[in-house]
């Protein structure tokens, strides 16, 4: 075989980078024009031998009987890989899934997108979902908005049924975007809080608690913490100042007003490593009595590290879900350090599930250790969560259509079917609607105590009401 004309796929579940990705699709072109390809299948072994056969016929004269029959039997070979390829394409659903592994957000990608790979993988183990195959197609688009745009048109050409999205920038751009070619999208935890209205973004699912629910909840067990009455309390609002930062300030502010508590804002600038001005304004002169922070990728760290060293008790300030790791913990110093700290979630936290104890049992029959990414749990978890709420859409539109293979908007009124999923505890009571894509706005509360993140309560929901009206004045 000519070297040009030598392949091996990609195997299910591996990630590459926008540039290696792009790599590979130039490079199937290229084999593809040189083989004299006539058609495209997405099984690059029998796509390639394939083609190999046609130039080996074609490039000749003659033949003797001998090449002749060698030949025909290559062919049927050939004729029987691509029957075989395409059956196992029938019984395949593709996965789009977006990550940041080397960009601004890698903190939160190098452990939430293994967890995702890994729940899909014990699927496939155990026969896929319904009969189906799941092969996920990931993308690194380093936090930037055009390789996530160009990531979903490369999801599209492979016929993914959904799309994971991974950043609120992502997110509003890829919104028309997915609604005109009908591909839904999830936002766990980010993005557009409006899109929890499943009328009026049909194809944007947050799927978890959005900032909107994550401000409610903050404000919710501020309360708690502070004796049950907000009234002439002070809260200060810490936020790194971009769009997501900015998000849930609508109902901060509106909560602030019903409650009779007074907010002042500080807003920290890109990439968030600086903001001991921020912090000594909040404990030198401002002197809340709660802090609520929104930060994420190096900046919570750097806020624990600054709130301790100004002797502000870290008991009186709670993390939006992307300041709320073990990593941001370590990379504060330690949980001596962090201690105290309260954080929101919407995924369980720790390895004491059954879904990942199934997980470490796959690992342990190939021979190989529990995936090191698993010391995040926070975020690993979260992972997991992702993939798992993905299958179970796939699984209810393969249900819903007899076993069939489902479209993309089959999968989509799948998720839109999604009832008390909560995958042995990990999350809360899932229940998803087509005019609910957030599935209640549900977090719980860990906290910093004795060395680890500790429990701090069951699943809760806060100011729904508060919510919804807000959903009907933007919608």
């Amino acid at each position: 075989m000519p070297a040009s004309c030598r392949a091996s796929s990609p195997a299910p579940g591996s990630s590459c980078s926008a540039a290696s990705s792009s790599s590979f699709w130039w490079w199937s072109r290229r084999v593809s024009t040189a083989c004299g390809a006539t058609s495209a299948t997405t099984s690059a072994s029998g796509h390639f031998r394939i083609e190999y056969l046609q130039q080996e016929t074609q490039g000749g004269n003659t033949m003797s009987k001998s090449t002749s029959w060698r030949t025909a039997t290559i062919a049927a070979g050939a004729i029987a890989l691509a029957a075989g390829a395409a059956s196992a394409q029938d019984k395949e659903l593709v996965f789009g899934l977006q990550c940041d592994r080397t960009g601004a957000t890698q903190t939160v990608g190098i452990y939430l997108c293994p967890g995702y790979h890994d729940y899909i993988n014990l699927l496939n183990s155990k026969g896929g979902v319904e009969g189906y195959k799941i092969r996920v197609m990931e993308i690194d688009h380093e936090y930037k908005v055009p390789p996530a745009m160009e990531a979903h048109e490369r999801f599209k050409k492979e016929g993914a049924v959904l799309e994971g999205i991974y950043g609120t920038p992502q997110t509003a751009a890829l919104t028309k975007k997915l609604e005109e070619d009908k591909i839904l999208g999830t936002s766990p935890g980010f993005g557009t809080s409006a899109a929890t209205d499943g009328k009026r973004y049909p194809y944007i699912f947050p799927i978890a608690a959005s900032y909107w629910s994550q401000g409610a909840a903050a404000v919710a067990f501020a309360k708690k913490e502070l004796g049950g009455s907000l009234k002439d309390k002070k809260i200060a609002y810490l936020f790194y100042d971009n769009p997501a930062g900015k998000e849930p300030l609508v109902i901060l502010e509106d909560l602030a007003k019903s409650e009779g508590f007074e907010l002042r804002t500080f807003a920290v600038p890109a990439p968030g490593v600086e903001m001991a001005a921020q912090v000594l304004d909040i404990t030198g002169r401002y002197k809340p009595d709660f802090v609520i922070a929104h930060l994420f990728g190096r900046a919570p760290s750097v806020s624990i590290k600054e709130f301790k060293g100004k002797g502000y008790p870290l008991s009186k300030v709670i993390s939006f879900v992307w300041g709320a790791s073990e990593a941001d913990i370590k990379a504060a110093g330690g949980y001596e350090v962090a201690n105290g700290y309260h954080t929101l979630h919407f995924a369980g936290v720790g390895l004491d599930f059954q879904v990942i104890k199934d997980i470490n049992g796959m690992y342990q029959t190939q021979g190989k250790p529990a995936p090191k990414e698993q010391e995040i749990s926070v975020f690993y978890n979260r992972g997991v969560m992702i993939a798992a709420i993905h299958a179970e859409a796939a699984r209810n539109a393969i249900k819903a259509k007899g076993g069939a293979k489902p479209t993309s908007e089959d999968v989509k009124k799948g998720m839109e079917a999604i009832k008390d999923f909560t995958l042995g505890g990990m999350v809360p009571p899932m229940q998803i609607t087509p005019e609910d894509h957030e599935g209640g706005g549900w977090v719980q509360v860990w906290t910093v105590k004795d060395g680890k993140l500790a429990k701090d309560g069951d699943w809760f929901q806060a100011y729904r009401e508060v919510i919804k009206k807000h959903l009907a004045l933007v919608n």
